[in-house]
Formats: structure tokens, C-alpha cells, sequence
């Protein structure tokens, strides 16, 4: 199969609605200091200077502008004992809907990418505790229904940051700049129970745009308030839930470009180039993946810009700061498939299975 060259996004601004700089001091606050509390648009207006309905107001226009994708908790798949692992795929590159629409058909894949590379499908699926099929069950069902030519499995060995804000205010020479250096983060399954299920399944998803947006969860699980901010804040310290944030469709936002650098380094190099790249502000996304004789990189690096060239900028400077690349490719993706953020606990993983694969009936 030819190695495939799509368009790539790189057109500076893309498709974004122009904001002013109230929007983009909202939408910085919306996606990193939005607190865990009774009147959390409150807390957001109180830090901008301005009323609380005026900040509800503009939420809700940057929902309807497709700026703001949603407000939402964002759970931990791992700490919640599913398995979940990033995927290559080699795809017939002259009808890439057809695999794409399979792929995203499974409840657990979350992203998924048309990508400049040979291996042209990219997604993230995940599998829940006590699925029948697991993942390489799942993925042998996938790749025979998308007719891929090759499948690669690239599970998180060593996660050094996820992290997905935009930076609104922040220029080039900002997002290309190291901050703090981070350690890698293990993560492993935590204990839970019922009601932190009954808890995840009563605020996953959109969060309200109301002054109070836990009151309809905490109703419908029966409990007061605080005693769901509570039971949240402690969901946090347990590792369960990462924070509850906006998430921005990147490109209506400004951000037109998304280039996956992959990296190869010498082996007794890998955990400290690791920690130096998770460093850079522009960085949303560092993981150690394990290597192929057709995929040499261990390291792989997410980064957002305003343009391509914002996106090179960013790498380059991450190239210069680690010093011991021995190769690396930057994959831009030309077609986003579809991004959500998945939903825990639901019967959707096991009436998938029972479909596709007659187990779990």
C-alpha cells in the first residue's frame, strides 16, 4: 500500500472564530481553573472581574459558536480499570470513511485521526474491566471488518503528561517555552464502588451551563450538594477524576493544526528526554509507547498551534532542549473522525460485543 499524503491542515487561524481577549481569558479559566464547587461559574467570574451571568452568558454563546465542545468531569480510564491503548492503522487510503465509520462505531474509542503517514488511521480505544473480548479480542474484531492491512498496538508504557489546554493568550515563543520539568505519572487501577459509579453516571457528559451544575446529579442520586462536591473532591484525591474542565473544538478556537511528534532516542535516554518534553507548555500529551521494526519511536509528543508552522515551532524547540534525537517524524492529522470524551458504566461496551462478536449475551 502507497504511504498516504493527505491534505494537511496548516491554512494559519483555519476555521477559527475570531475572540477577544475577554473570550480568551474565559476560555484559559474555563479550561484550568474551573473548581470543583457548589457555584463554580461564580468562582470564574470573581476571577475575571465581572458578573456570574455574564460568564454563563458567554459559555453558553461559545457552546452554540462550536468553540466550546463542553464542560464536563473528566474521569480517569485507567484508574477506573479499563484498558485502553493508542492504535495504528494502516487503512485503504482512497476510502478511509468506510474503516473510520467501524472504528468509531465502538463505544470506547474516543478519538480518532486520519493522519499523514503509511500507518493513516490513529485512534484511542479502551475496553471496560470485565470485557469478554479485552482489547486485543476487540482489535482483531476491528481489523478484520476494516479489511486494515497492519495494526499496531501502542500502549502507554510510561506516562509523562496529559494535560489538554489551549493557551489562549500565550504566543509562540510562549507555547514553545520549557516550564517545569514533570515526573512520569503511574497510574493503576483504584478500588471504587457503586456509588462512584452511580456518581460517574449521574455527571458524565455535559456539564449545565447553570449558576448551580451539580444540583440535577445531586437530586437525582439522592444527596445534597456539597456532599456530591465532596464525594467529587475526594473522587480527585483518589485519582478517579483528573478535573472538570471545557473542552474547546480546537480549530474553531484557533488552534488549526495538531502535529503527533514521534520520537526515537537512545534506550538509557528515554525517561529523562521524557521528562524535558512533558516540560514544554505546548505539549499537552507525552507518553513512552513500545517500538516495531516498522516503528522505531518510543516517545510521542501532542502538539497544538494556531498554524503548522506554529505546531514545527513548538517540536523544533523540544528537538533543541532534548539534544539526543536520533530520528523523529512529525504526523499531522489532515481529518478529525471524531473526538468525545467516552461515558463509563454504561450497556453500550456489552451490547457492542454481543453485536459484533456474539460474547457477552
Amino acid at each position: 500500500m502507497a504511504a498516504v499524503t493527505p491534505k494537511i491542515r496548516s491554512r494559519k487561524d483555519g476555521s477559527a472564530v475570531p475572540l477577544d481577549e475577554f473570550d480568551k481569558k474565559l476560555l484559559d479559566t474555563m479550561q484550568g481553573k474551573f473548581r470543583i464547587v457548589p457555584r463554580p461559574y461564580a468562582e470564574v467570574a470573581t476571577l475575571l472581574g465581572v458578573e456570574e451571568e455574564t460568564v454563563l452568558s458567554r459559555v453558553r454563546e461559545l457552546i452554540e459558536q462550536r468553540i466550546i465542545r463542553q464542560v464536563t468531569p473528566i474521569f480517569d480510564t485507567r484508574a477506573l480499570g479499563y484498558q485502553s491503548m493508542l492504535v495504528a492503522a494502516k487503512v485503504d487510503p482512497e476510502h478511509p470513511w468506510r474503516p473510520a465509520k467501524i472504528v468509531n462505531d465502538h463505544p470506547g474509542v474516543s478519538h480518532n485521526y486520519l493522519r499523514n503517514h503509511e500507518f493513516n488511521m490513529w485512534f484511542t480505544l479502551a475496553t471496560e474491566p470485565d470485557s469478554p473480548l479485552g482489547l486485543d479480542g476487540t482489535l482483531e474484531v476491528l481489523k478484520a471488518e476494516t479489511g486494515a492491512e497492519s495494526v499496531r498496538q501502542l500502549p502507554t508504557l510510561k506516562l509523562f503528561k496529559i494535560r489538554m489546554d489551549l493557551e489562549m493568550s500565550g504566543d509562540t515563543e510562549t507555547l514553545a517555552k520549557a516550564a517545569q520539568i514533570v515526573e512520569p505519572v503511574d497510574i493503576e487501577p483504584q478500588p471504587y464502588d457503586e456509588l462512584d459509579k452511580a456518581v460517574i453516571r449521574a455527571t458524565q457528559g455535559d456539564l449545565p451551563v447553570v449558576s448551580e451544575p451539580y444540583a440535577d446529579a445531586a437530586r437525582e442520586l439522592g444527596m445534597p450538594v456539597d456532599g456530591l462536591i465532596a464525594h467529587l473532591e475526594g473522587m480527585v484525591e483518589r485519582g478517579l477524576l483528573r478535573r472538570v474542565a471545557a473542552i474547546l473544538f480546537h480549530r474553531r478556537a484557533g488552534f488549526s493544526a495538531n502535529g503527533m511528534g514521534v520520537w526515537k532516542v537512545p534506550e538509557d535516554q528515554v525517561l529523562e528526554a521524557g521528562r524535558r518534553m512533558a516540560a514544554f507548555r505546548g505539549i499537552s500529551h507525552c507518553y513512552e509507547r513500545p517500538t516495531y521494526a516498522d516503528w522505531p519511536y518510543q516517545l510521542f509528543t501532542m502538539a497544538h498551534g494556531r498554524s503548522k508552522e506554529e505546531c514545527d515551532a513548538i517540536l523544533d524547540a523540544v528537538r533543541d532542549e532534548v539534544g539526543c534525537i536520533e530520528d523523529r517524524a512529525t504526523l499531522y492529522s489532515s481529518t478529525e473522525f471524531k473526538k468525545v470524551r467516552l461515558l463509563y458504566f454504561t450497556d453500550d461496551f456489552t451490547s457492542w460485543e454481543r453485536e459484533h462478536a456474539g460474547v457477552g449475551a
